[in-house]
C-alpha cells in the first residue's frame, strides 16, 4: 500500500456503492432475507422465536464489525448485550420507559461501556486484548450479581413491552416482532454501511497491516476505538431489545458463556462477511431451540459442530459459499 493509495480507496470505492454498497449477490442475498424475515412467522415459525434468532443476529453482526473488520478478538461482548437488557428493563419497568427509549438507554450503555474498555484495552492486540476485555467483562457480571437493581440470581422479572411511541401497544407478538425486524434491518444496514464507506476500507488495512495503516497517517488507536464503541452500542440495542421481548433481563446475558456463543454464531456463519452472523445465529439458537429436550447434550452438539466448522469450513459456511461463487457475501 503507497502513499497514493489512500485517496484511491476512496475514490475507487465511492465508484462502487450503490444503495448500501450491495453487490449483486449481496443483493440476492438481502431479498432473500427480508424475504424471510417477512414470510417465517405466518407458516409456522413462532414469532417469538424469530425474534430470539434476530436480536442474536444482531448481536453477531455487531461482534462481526469488530472482529471481521477491524482484527479485534473481543472475549467480553456478553458485558455490553447483558446490561443493554438489564437498563431497558428497568428503566422500561420502573421509569415507565418507552420501548424505543428503553431500547436507545440500553444501546448508550453498551456504548458508554465501551468507551471504558475500549479506553483501558484498544492499545493492546491479540490474546493481551482478549484477556482484558474477558476480565472487564467479568467485573460487569460480578456487578450484575451484587447491585440492588438487577435483582442478583433472580434478574428483572415481569418486564412490560409497553407502547411504541405511547400510541402502539407492543403487547401482540406480531406487534414486537415488526419492532424487532425494523431494528435488526435497520443496523444490519447501518453495519453493511459502515463496512463499505472509506471508514470501512481504513479498518480493513489496520487488519491486515496496522503498522502500515499507521505509516499512512492514520491514527489507528482512533479508528479502532470508534469501531470499537459503535460495536458495542449495536450489542446493547441487540441486548435490550432481547430483554424486552422476553420480559426479563438474567444474568445469563452478561455471563463470559454469551461471550463464547457470539464467537461460535460468528465463526460457524464466517467471519468478516455480513450475512454470516446472521445465518450462524439462526443456526444456533435453532439446535439450541428444537434440541432443548436433550438438555446437555445441545451444548455437546454445538461443540462438534464447530469442530467440523473449524475442520471442513475454515471460512464459515457463508464464507465457502463465497469462496464457491467467487463473490463476497
Amino acid at each position: 500500500m503507497s502513499a497514493t493509495t489512500r485517496p484511491r480507496i476512496v475514490t475507487q470505492h465511492r465508484a462502487s456503492l450503490d444503495l448500501f454498497g450491495f453487490s449483486g449477490p449481496q443483493s440476492i442475498a438481502f431479498l432473500v432475507m427480508l424475504a424471510l424475515i417477512v414470510v417465517l412467522p405466518y407458516v409456522g415459525i413462532y414469532p417469538v422465536f424469530m425474534m430470539k434468532v434476530l436480536c442474536f443476529a444482531l448481536f453477531a453482526c455487531a461482534f462481526n464489525l469488530l472482529i471481521g473488520y477491524v482484527g479485534l478478538m473481543s472475549f467480553g461482548h456478553a458485558a455490553f448485550f447483558g446490561m443493554g437488557g438489564y437498563v431497558a428493563a428497568w428503566t422500561v419497568k420502573n421509569w415507565g420507559f418507552t420501548p424505543e427509549l428503553g431500547i436507545l438507554g440500553a444501546g448508550l450503555t453498551g456504548a458508554a461501556l465501551g468507551v471504558v474498555f475500549g479506553g483501558l484495552a484498544i492499545r493492546r492486540q491479540g490474546i493481551y486484548f482478549a484477556m482484558i476485555t474477558l476480565a472487564l467483562a467479568q467485573m460487569v457480571y460480578f456487578f450484575c450479581l451484587q447491585a440492588p437493581f438487577t435483582g442478583g440470581e433472580d434478574g428483572i422479572q415481569q418486564v412490560p413491552r409497553g407502547n411504541l411511541f405511547g400510541l402502539i401497544s407492543m403487547r401482540p407478538d406480531m406487534a414486537m416482532y415488526w419492532l424487532v425486524a425494523v431494528n435488526f434491518i435497520v443496523f444490519f444496514l447501518v453495519i453493511h454501511r459502515t463496512v463499505h464507506s472509506p471508514f470501512g476500507q481504513v479498518l480493513k488495512a489496520i487488519r491486515e497491516n496496522e503498522p502500515r495503516a499507521t505509516s499512512l497517517g492514520y491514527r489507528t488507536d482512533d479508528y479502532k476505538l470508534i469501531a470499537f464503541v459503535l460495536s458495542c452500542f449495536i450489542a446493547g440495542i441487540a441486548g435490550g431489545t432481547k430483554s424486552l421481548v422476553f420480559g426479563i433481563a438474567t444474568l445469563t446475558d452478561v455471563n463470559y458463556s454469551m461471550s463464547g456463543e457470539v464467537v461460535l454464531m460468528t465463526l460457524l456463519g464466517g467471519l468478516g462477511t455480513i450475512f454470516g452472523p446472521v445465518a450462524g445465529a439462526a443456526i444456533i439458537v435453532g439446535l439450541e431451540n428444537y434440541l432443548a429436550q436433550f438438555g446437555a447434550w445441545v451444548t455437546v452438539t454445538q461443540g462438534a459442530i464447530f469442530v467440523v466448522c473449524v475442520l471442513a469450513f475454515r471460512r464459515g459456511i457463508i464464507g465457502e459459499i463465497a469462496a464457491l461463487f467467487k463473490t463476497s457475501l
